[in-house]
């Protein structure tokens, strides 16, 4: 498919986070862009301050003519669309151009140079920071992000259309899309068994991805991981890791060891060894693809990171709140992590809304687990996105198995009061549904009071 011969692009979900990234690259590169989704939100607001029409009905009525045209419209949507959406319905019974979001991401990929980050976890901060790299080198670079970069304050970096930096999301498979000329593989820990069934498909779904990638192409991988490719690490023996790894005021210095040498003096100011570990990936694909050490060096020192990626929402002597997408069990343990080592013994408290009744099903006994580290916990009601309830798989089920005397169930409207009751100086808000909503009220209320 010519992308350069499509006028018109109309997005069915398009407030969804790698939908409005792709949404914002169409618009960049002088096409007609509108979609719809479900609700209004931040995302749908900024689309529209850009001059892209949106609405929040399901029907053709309310879809612009221009649209209507198949000979040289592109309709892409997300696969959270349900298949008896009407507009989708239409565009499919029509004979127009109708592509997941996955398979034009696939096609711009073929026609780029590409850079793919995949893996389980730490996917969205590699992607970001990669991006931000090679744009700080004045590469000819778009990087779709799969969260909102600190230093853009968008899902999207352009500098050019050369060179596309991607995630390549695990999640229906739909990584097997792209063509990558280098790409990444940071984990494989089991997740979306609703979509694998078990943790072997989704290992065999990896080693499908590192056979996509073009001839002459290079694979890099976390060192450990059952996968041949050059491998990168922190502090072990990995063809690219981090060295000589120390903690000044909050951020890490360290060195980087490469193929060709040790390079000194690099600073990073994300905390947490997880954190580390994807600066160290970022760098080593930046200097695979040419970029210069001194000009990265400067460029990850001014990385400022990605919206509920450990971002602070408070941070004062006495008192800090941390807001994170933390949805997994080894996601939640990274986080932890981080905090222990920044604020070795201070009070912890989490508050955290279990995502998806499958997920939590999966893995009940690894959030029990790593929930158990914290010092309090609260938990909110699981979050169900596309998901119906599954009988017994409930947040109650979840604080029964959580080994910790101070835990309690509780609902949104209780957040504040109950976090007023703590003495804890740290507090996280972790998940990957709308926890992300109480946030803001959080910090208001604790802003006033700090």
């Amino acid at each position: 498919m010519n992308l350069k011969t499509i006028n018109n692009v109309y997005f069915i979900g398009i407030g969804g986070i790698g939908m409005s990234a792709l949404a914002r690259y169409f618009m960049a590169n002088g096409k007609q862009v509108a979609g719809y989704d479900k609700t209004v939100s931040d995302i749908t607001k900024a689309l529209e301050d850009l001059g892209i029409d949106i609405h929040f009905n399901d029907g053709i009525t309310e879809i612009a003519s221009k649209f209507l045209n198949k000979e040289d419209t592109l309709v892409v949507y997300t696969p959270a669309i349900p298949n008896s959406h009407s507009e989708l319905t239409y565009f499919r019974n029509n004979d127009f151009k109708v592509l997941k979001r996955s398979a034009v991401l696939g096609e711009i990929t073929k026609q780029t140079k590409c850079l793919a980050v995949a893996g389980t976890h730490g996917k969205t901060t590699t992607t970001s920071i990669l991006g931000h790299l090679l744009n700080f080198c004045n590469e000819p670079v778009t990087a779709f992000l799969g969260g909102i970069s600190e230093n853009y304050n968008s899902n999207l970096i352009l500098n050019g259309t050369e060179v596309t930096v991607v995630e390549a999301d695990e999640f229906d498979r739909s990584f097997l899309t792209l063509s990558p000329d280098l790409a990444c593989i940071t984990s494989m820990d089991a997740d979306h068994l609703d979509i694998y069934g078990d943790a072997s498909e989704l290992i065999k779904s990896f080693k499908d991805f590192s056979e996509c990638i073009k001839t002459n192409g290079k694979l890099f991988v976390k060192n450990g991981l059952p996968l041949e490719g050059i491998t990168y690490g922190v502090e072990d023996d990995s063809d690219y890791s981090a060295q000589n790894v120390r903690i000044l005021n909050g951020s890490y210095l360290f060195d980087v060891q490469t193929p060709n040498g040790l390079y000194k003096d690099f600073e990073f100011n994300l905390p947490g060894r997880h954190n580390l570990s994807n600066a160290i990936i970022a760098l080593a694909m930046a200097v695979d693809y040419g970029c210069s050490h001194n000009q990265l060096a400067k460029g990850l020192a001014s990385y400022k990171g990605v919206k509920r990626r450990f971002t602070y929402q408070i941070r004062t002597d006495d008192f800090v709140f941390i807001d994170d997408y933390a949805h997994h069990p080894e996601e939640i343990n990274a986080v932890y992590q981080a905090v222990r080592e920044m604020y070795t013994n201070k009070k912890v408290l989490v508050i955290f809304q279990p995502h998806l009744y499958s997920r939590t099903k999966d893995f009940v006994d690894g959030f029990a687990e790593s929930l158990s580290n914290f010092d309090e916990v609260l938990l909110l009601d699981i979050y169900p996105a596309r998901e119906l309830p599954i009988e017994g798989v409930t947040s109650k089920w979840l604080l029964e198995k959580i080994e910790n005397p101070c835990k309690k169930l509780i609902s949104k409207s209780e957040l504040i009061d109950e976090i007023k009751l703590s003495s804890a100086q740290i507090i996280l808000t972790l998940g990957a549904g709308d926890i992300g909503e109480e946030v803001k009220h959080i910090k208001e209320a604790f802003s006033l009071a700090n």
